[in-house]
């Protein structure tokens, strides 16, 4: 539909991919290098400069890949939240994700029958070893593209209050466009491009720890799941306008949401406007 593709046009000049002729611009041809959704290439471009590449390879592995949490059979859903909280980020879903990878590696290394031990482990924590397999072959892809591009992988530095806070802001650089705010403290979540409400999907770490954070970054929206989020991490309002393009937010139709961080946007000291401006 042609309000589609003008939409598709509109967010690739939001993320710096066209030029003024409407061209891929030099950003935007290395964005194309990477067979995923544009967000997610700018944020894997954008880890270079945060210096936590290899942790957003790993999430831009495992939210291309298919979901790793298993729905749980009748009886054992308690259970299977047990398991999946020892996996629990409290930064939230992408961290999580990180998580969950990681001690698959883990286990894999451990084990001297890697075929077996795998699928096990995977069964004990209600894990779809399949899907996890996948994200590593994903995850060995990217990263031999980034080597074919010579861009530099960073030393994993995960854990660190440093590193939590570059994975957010290299996921604000891609994905400033999926942001959303509990509007009553409920888990309602008033999205700020589209301002429709959603809920968090129930596979989210949130929903286990019974953690409703007011301001979310998510990686998608789906209406057939009874109009969920998914993937969803905290992001503090004043880091959201420190990252995002001014021109995209001047073009955000008014609404509460909008009015809460302009007034934050205006407590920002005029060197942090500045600079915004120049970049």
């Amino acid at each position: 539909a042609p309000e589609s593709l003008m939409q598709a046009l509109e967010d690739l000049d939001y993320l710096a991919a066209l030029d003024n002729d409407g061209n891929l611009s030099e950003f935007g041809i290395i964005m194309s290098e990477f067979p995923l959704d544009p967000q997610l290439s700018k944020s894997i471009l954008a880890s270079c400069e945060f210096e936590c590449v290899d942790e957003m390879l790993t999430i831009a592995a495992m939210v291309t890949a298919p979901t790793c949490f298993l729905h749980a059979p009748p009886g054992t859903e308690e259970i299977a939240l047990t398991c999946w909280r020892k996996f629990s980020h409290p930064a939230g879903d992408h961290f999580t994700l990180i998580n969950v990878f990681n001690a698959f590696k883990e286990a894999s290394a451990n084990s001297t029958h890697q075929y077996y031990s795998n699928e096990k482990w995977c069964r004990d924590y209600f894990l779809s070893c399949s899907a996890l397999r996948m994200a590593e072959i994903i995850r060995a892809e990217l990263v031999e593209i980034m080597k074919h591009i010579e861009l530099p992988i960073s030393e994993p530095d995960f854990g660190s209050t440093e590193n939590t806070l570059s994975i957010k802001k290299s996921l604000l650089s891609g994905y400033f466009m999926h942001i959303a705010r509990d509007v009553d403290g409920s888990g309602n979540y008033l999205m700020l491009t589209h301002r429709q409400v959603a809920q968090l999907h129930p596979f989210s770490s949130y929903c286990n720890t019974r953690k409703t954070p007011e301001w979310v970054l998510f990686h998608e929206f789906s209406i057939s799941e009874d109009n969920s989020i998914r993937v969803v991490s905290e992001i503090s309002p004043s880091l959201f306008m420190e990252l995002v393009p001014q021109y995209y937010f001047s073009n955000l139709p008014p609404s509460e949401n909008k009015d809460i961080l302009q007034e934050i946007m205006n407590h920002l000291s005029p060197v942090s406007t500045m600079k915004e401006e120049q970049k």
